[in-house]
């Protein structure tokens, strides 16, 4: 059974599934998260959802590149959560299966890709304050002090 964070899901709304791939991502003692710039800014792990027909490690290794500028290395499966939300960007409500990767930023490229996009370091404690969602905030805790 994979864990569920955040609120359950609401009778009656049908939700659809969006898979997606995200990643703990320490260097030099912090971690890179991004910062979805929206009202308000929503800062989060790195990631995003996987395409059809897109591997899940195809999808991390693209979605941090976008979001981040960065390519990584040595991705290894850490778990998995599921959360329930609305999208406004999307204009939908999702079944949000996240699937949660540790691995090493190795080469910063540019700048996001992603207009809306801006990267933050912070220390894994930091991270486990700021982060948006308590899936995120449960695994970049296993990297803090």
């Amino acid at each position: 059974m994979i864990r569920r964070f955040g609120s359950a899901p609401q009778k009656g709304q049908r939700y659809i599934l969006r898979p997606g791939a995200y990643a703990v991502l320490p260097r030099n003692g912090a971690l890179l998260l991004t910062v979805q710039i929206a009202d308000p800014p929503d800062i989060q792990l790195p990631g995003g959802g996987i395409d059809p027909g897109e591997t899940p490690l195809c999808a991390l290794h693209r979605e941090v590149y976008e979001e981040t500028g960065w390519h990584i290395a040595r991705p290894r499966r850490l778990g998995a959560f599921r959360r329930f939300v609305f999208m406004p960007e999307y204009d939908l409500w999702a079944e949000k299966l996240c699937h949660i990767y540790l691995a090493h930023p190795t080469r910063q490229l540019g700048p996001p890709l992603e207009a809306d996009h801006e990267v933050l370091w912070a220390t894994p404690d930091t991270a486990t304050r700021v982060l948006g969602n308590a899936g995120d905030r449960h695994f970049a805790r296993q990297f803090g002090a």
